[in-house]
């Protein structure tokens, strides 16, 4: 069947269909009205899927959404139904799946950068366009430029691209394979180096822990505590009064301010209770409450600042607030020779395989609890006792 062209798409009159192949065809009305007509097979049946006037579209336009409604026939899909369900745009698509995913993330600063990576790189690129026209070619032209120079955030960005258009499948908005499938082989493979926290030496730290008691100050308190209870900064100073027995010596931090998500129960040394002492007073709700107040007046925790703040009135640095985990990681290896799964069940670490943790289901309390006593009198310079934990 010869193909038609331009000029004899404009001259022609005789009614009818007139192929073009591959099941395209110029529909003549009685009228001398012309359409595009694409026969196709969908889920095993003929059918007539109208793609525009001819007076409007174009025979390479009509030839473009012929293979593309031909394409989804094949995968299964139905080019009708997809033809009329909402076309929306990707940045549409990705501010949705932001909003449907805001109210599962504890971390604020963590729900700001998602929506900000994807609206620095891949908006700008095609934002505006609709979500089916997206293809592989179209992650690749985003992620190449910052693969290797800015790798880590160029794979949190094809995570989060896999995150909308996973989406846009479900929801119906996309027909095609997911674009992001199979990109990581196009692009060049990246050895990353791991970097780790800096960290202070375990052999310096009571000479530290020394300097700090001794400051006045919320800051200093909650750093003390912090480091005697070998939690994380965000879990230190967002404690509440509601989450200590001080009569049972325990803290329990709720799943949502952990970052499993799990409870996890801290024993608190003597140390750690003489610090909370001195705080005792300070505010009804929160233990270690910022001087800085909200608007409407209420207390609130200190901000994620307060320590670099510390460092710099203390003329101390080479080491982060972070590092103080690692300071206890190595200590209970080098120093009290703890057994492994009590020093990770003390960091709240996962270990083991799937397996072995079915199994063990205690949190190893007591066995911490002689742990963290040991690591404070070790803090607080007393290494007689300290030696007193090896095995």
């Amino acid at each position: 069947m010869p193909r038609l062209t331009a000029k004899k798409v404009e001259n022609l009159k005789e009614p009818g269909f007139h192929g073009d192949g591959e099941g395209l065809y110029l529909k003549v009305g009685k009228g001398g009205a012309k359409s595009w007509i694409l026969r196709t097979v969908v889920h095993g049946r003929r059918r007539d899927l109208g793609l525009g006037s001819a007076s409007l579209t174009s025979l390479s336009e009509a030839r473009t959404k012929a293979r593309e409604f031909r394409k989804i026939a094949r995968e299964g899909g139905d080019p009708d139904t997809i033809r009329k369900q909402e076309s929306i745009s990707f940045e549409e698509a990705a501010r949705r799946v932001h909003a449907q995913l805001l109210p599962t993330w504890r971390n604020k600063k963590h729900a700001e950068t998602w929506l900000s990576t994807v609206e620095n790189y891949a908006i700008p690129m095609f934002g505006k366009r609709p979500l089916h026209t997206i293809g592989t070619a179209d992650i690749f032209s985003v992620l190449s430029p910052i693969w290797t120079e800015k790798h880590e955030t160029a794979k949190r960005l094809r995570q989060r691209l896999s995150t909308i258009f996973d989406w846009a499948k479900g929801a119906g908005h996309y027909p095609h394979e997911i674009p992001v499938n199979g990109i990581k082989k196009a692009l060049p493979a990246v050895k990353v180096k791991a970097e780790h926290m800096a960290a202070m030496d375990w052999r310096d730290l009571p000479g530290f822990m020394k300097d700090l008691s001794d400051r006045d100050g919320i800051s200093a308190r909650t750093l003390e505590f912090l480091i005697l209870t070998a939690t994380r900064s965000g879990e230190a100073r967002g404690a509440r009064w509601e989450e200590i027995d001080l009569d049972a010596r325990e803290w329990v931090i709720p799943g949502n301010r952990m970052k499993r998500g799990l409870p996890h129960r801290v024993p608190l040394s003597g140390a750690a209770i003489s610090v909370l002492q001195r705080v005792r007073s300070m505010d009804p709700a929160w233990v270690f409450p910022s001087a800085t107040r909200d608007p409407d007046g209420a207390t609130r925790p200190q901000s994620v600042m307060v320590f670099k703040s510390l460092f710099k009135r203390m003329a101390r640095d080479g080491f982060t607030t972070h590092g103080f985990r690692s300071t206890f990681r190595v200590w209970c290896s080098e120093r009290a020779h703890a057994d492994r799964e009590v020093a990770e069940a003390a960091l709240s670490h996962v270990t083991g395989n799937e397996v072995e943790r079915a199994y063990a289901r205690s949190d190893l309390f007591e066995r911490r609890r002689v742990l963290m006593d040991a690591w404070a009198r070790f803090c607080h310079g007393d290494a007689a006792e300290v030696l007193r934990m090896a095995r």
